[in-house]
């Protein structure tokens, strides 16, 4: 009984590494010719696992995703287009992902950076030709065609995929191109009577909504807040504003002083919008600056979980900042 019990488990053993060993070595034809596959910047390799299962590429996903473990690839994944051409085993795609060799390589702009954050990420970039490097501002929109324009605010927060050798000013461009695309179109279809002259002034306020939350939901909301505010002549009070004004002398931490010393930026000591953008603002925030929800809100405060508590009424409002920033009357 013993010796058949043993016999049973060895086949099933060899059966389970045939298995693996077909799943693992054996090439697959392609679901399309050639293949390619995006693993974006903030993509798992479950995620793309999955992805390449459902397409047809790999046999099954788990076992990717367990190998991917033990070998250490799933900490090593580089953002890019990955292309095959021919039949290919799981353990070559798992190769070719883990070596960060993608056949087009991209870099991604995030949502409220600031244009120096966007170049610091360009210059990093090894496969990109840094023809940028040392250039001022006004030398780089000059190149744009926007000769005179502020940089701050006008590329689009996207990943962009390049040809190695291209340069930082190639992507720029089409940065920037698909800005004034996305902006144009956020314009043709805002709302009537928003106190905007022009789509740069809705671009400077869809950057004081991209940096005030990162939560989507709430970012019509604090449209609404700072569009009313604007409608009355009040002034926007925005510290993300104040801290882009501050420049190095900011520390993590405003203070009174911060707030009363007066910069084009200090929208404490100043009325109405800052003179540029402050950040690169995404879809969400441009959609947020021409649609705003209707509403009475003057005031908002983050209530510390990631949500935004918003009022009518000064009372209203100091009673909540008494009960989530000073933790009183709960």
């Amino acid at each position: 009984m013993r010796s058949l019990f043993i016999r049973t488990l060895a086949a099933l053993l060899a059966a389970g590494a045939l298995w693996l060993a077909w799943v693992v070595a054996v090439p697959v034809s392609l679901p399309t010719t050639p293949y390619s596959v995006t693993v974006g910047p903030n993509r798992t390799l479950s995620q793309v696992a999955r992805t390449l299962e459902e397409e047809g590429a790999i046999r099954n996903r788990w076992v990717m995703i367990a190998l991917s473990r033990a070998s250490g690839a799933d900490r090593k994944l580089k953002a890019g287009l990955y292309e095959f051409s021919s039949p290919v085993a799981m353990w070559q795609i798992l190769r070719r992902l883990s070596e960060g060799s993608p056949d087009q390589p991209s870099v991604t702009v995030i949502e409220g950076w600031t244009f120096r954050q966007f170049r610091q990420a360009l210059a990093r970039e090894k496969d990109l030709k840094p023809v940028s490097a040392g250039w001022s501002e006004d030398r780089v929109m000059a190149e744009l065609g926007a000769t005179g324009q502020s940089a701050e605010g006008m590329f689009f927060p996207s990943t962009y995929f390049f040809v190695p050798g291209s340069s930082d000013v190639d992507v720029m461009r089409r940065a920037y191109r698909t800005m004034q695309q996305h902006l144009q179109s956020a314009w043709d279809a805002r709302q009537e009577g928003l106190p905007y002259s022009n789509p740069y002034e809705m671009l400077i306020m869809a950057s004081l909504i991209e940096k005030e939350t990162s939560k989507e939901a709430d970012r019509p909301q604090v449209s609404s807040v700072f569009v009313n505010r604007l409608k009355i002549g009040m002034r926007l009070q925005t510290d993300p504003s104040v801290i882009y004004g501050m420049g190095e002398r900011y520390q993590g931490r405003i203070g009174k002083e911060g707030l009363r010393r007066d910069t084009p930026y200090n929208t404490y000591t100043r009325a109405g919008l800052p003179p540029t953008p402050i950040a690169l603002p995404g879809q969400a925030a441009l959609t947020a600056a021409a649609q705003p929800v209707e509403s009475r809100a003057l005031y908002f405060v983050a209530r510390g979980d990631g949500t935004t508590h918003f009022s009518e009424s000064l009372p209203e409002h100091n009673a909540a900042v008494r009960k989530f920033i000073l933790k009183k009357g709960e």
